[in-house]
């Protein structure tokens, strides 16, 4: 059971007679009753206060079930003060003496004081209507703010707030008024039913729910500590896993596979090839990997290498956007982590679209990676037979692999590793958005396992991540 339902079971058994015994030898509430009644009767002779339209009977209907032996049930209009504060908000001051509440439910200071004693606070418009604040001491309250306070010393007001705390936000779901901003009036208060004990079981009950609910709040807080761990724990198992894959700690490795340093000759040739022929141009060479660049060492048959020199890196194109056009555009709100989501697409003129060439144009098992915008850049995932052959725009890198599994790529670029490193390879551009360049992005470091063991790899990964899947 939730915090907050354990607080509400307590009070509603607490309302109910069912949390302490009750004692025969108790004077009965109508006694309690008749001295309320007297000493208002006496404030009313004496011009203290004003006499009230009588509140209305309560009915058989509005009472939900049997009371214990010696309790009452009575309207509070009937028992308790109940007065609206005069002041705004500019009657706060900061370093003043006394208490100054408001509707916002959080205390802040005033200079004066029109209350003292024990009173209840209750806000009387906005998303906070159904708290109760119990204060004692000198405050005064926001002009949109009720306080209840006793006709007599012989009363336990704190009772009042607790059965307040048990329903008072239920009793009004269906009885505010206004539109955008809720209020209630006087009578949601004078009408609201009290289950009244004797005082002397108001004060043992009183004393029972001052024992219990400080636990139930300890309890809360760690229901929350705890929801939290479980909100962040698939998370932090997940980049785990990714980052275990990329060191080389998630699957075995295997003497008889074809070490990475020959896979790397073969992209090499095949990318001489593809120049030669035209399909992709020669490019800067990278900078040779410093012994102070590399993060940890690598397993047998690994290699380090930059991105740039086992996979083809493009940037996507500014476009003209048409609606309804017939060619689409991927862009940043497609790409989400691990997926890509096509329904987001932007539709461009033809012009924009041919601008592309077929060879840049999406192929399947590319990677795209968002390349612009705080809380964005980084996001990436893999192309699927669904955004073949569209476009994207510049805000979008895509990273074609050479020889190599796409799906490795994907691991290694969500891991730490990679996100850290396009942390770093980021900056602000022209248009003072943050960017990640194609220069800058062809420089990243990736550990490199031989073909078979990336294999391994991305099964143990997508075996894992489904389990994963399961605590979410």
């Amino acid at each position: 059971m939730k915090a907050q339902d354990l607080k509400k079971s307590i009070l509603q058994y607490a309302m109910q007679g069912k949390l302490v015994a009750q004692d025969p030898s108790d004077e009965p509430a109508s006694e309690l009753l008749k001295r309320i009644k007297a000493e208002k009767e006496q404030l009313i002779k004496d011009g203290k206060i004003k006499k009230e339209k009588p509140l209305p009977p309560i009915t058989q209907d509005e009472i939900p079930y049997d009371l214990p032996q010696g309790w009452e049930q009575v309207r509070l209009g009937d028992i308790v003060k109940i007065s609206t504060g005069k002041h705004d908000a500019n009657h706060a001051r900061d370093n003043s003496r006394y208490a100054f509440y408001t509707c916002s439910y959080t205390p802040m200071k005033c200079d004066t004081y029109s209350y003292e004693g024990a009173g209840i606070i209750l806000p009387g418009n906005g998303a906070n209507v159904g708290l109760s604040i119990y204060y004692e001491g000198l405050f005064d309250v926001y002009q949109r703010t009720y306080v209840l306070q006793q006709y007599t010393n012989d009363f336990f007001l704190k009772y009042i707030h607790y059965s307040l705390l048990s329903n008072w936000k239920e009793y009004n779901t269906n009885k505010m008024y206004g539109g955008a901003t809720p209020y209630i009036k006087l009578s949601n208060i004078q009408n609201y039913i009290v289950l009244l004990p004797p005082l002397a079981e108001q004060k043992r009950i009183v004393e029972k729910l001052e024992e219990i609910l400080p636990l139930v709040d300890e309890y809360g807080k760690n229901e929350e500590i705890l929801s939290e761990m479980n909100q962040k724990l698939p998370k932090q198992i997940r980049q785990s896993i990714l980052q275990y894959a990329v060191q080389g700690k998630l699957v075995e490795q295997n003497p008889q596979d074809e070490p990475a340093s020959e896979l790397l000759k073969r992209i090499k040739a095949e990318k001489d090839q593809l120049i030669k022929e035209g399909k992709i141009k020669k490019e800067k060479p990278l900078p040779p990997i410093t012994q102070d660049e590399i993060p940890y060492d690598l397993p047998q048959g690994w290699e380090w290498v930059r991105l740039g020199e086992i996979a083809q890196i493009y940037r996507g194109l500014g476009p003209k956007y048409e609606l309804n056009s017939n060619y689409k555009f991927i862009n940043q709100k497609c790409i989400k982590w691990g997926s890509i989501e096509n329904q987001f697409c932007k539709t461009v003129s033809k012009e924009s679209f041919e601008r592309f060439s077929n060879d840049k144009l999406i192929k399947i098992y590319d990677l795209l990676i968002n390349s612009t915008g705080e809380g964005t850049i980084g996001r990436c995932s893999t192309a699927s037979q669904n955004i073949v052959g569209l476009g994207y725009d510049s805000h979008v890198l895509l990273i074609r692999p050479i020889l190599c599994l796409n799906s490795y790529y994907q691991i290694l670029l969500n891991s730490n590793i990679g996100q850290n490193q396009i942390n770093e390879a980021k900056g602000a551009k022209t248009t003072k958005q943050t960017e990640l360049g194609v220069e800058k992005t062809r420089t990243i470091l990736i550990p490199l396992p031989p073909l078979a063991e990336q294999k391994r790899i991305v099964a143990k990964v997508e075996e894992l991540m489904k389990l994963v899947d399961m605590l979410s």
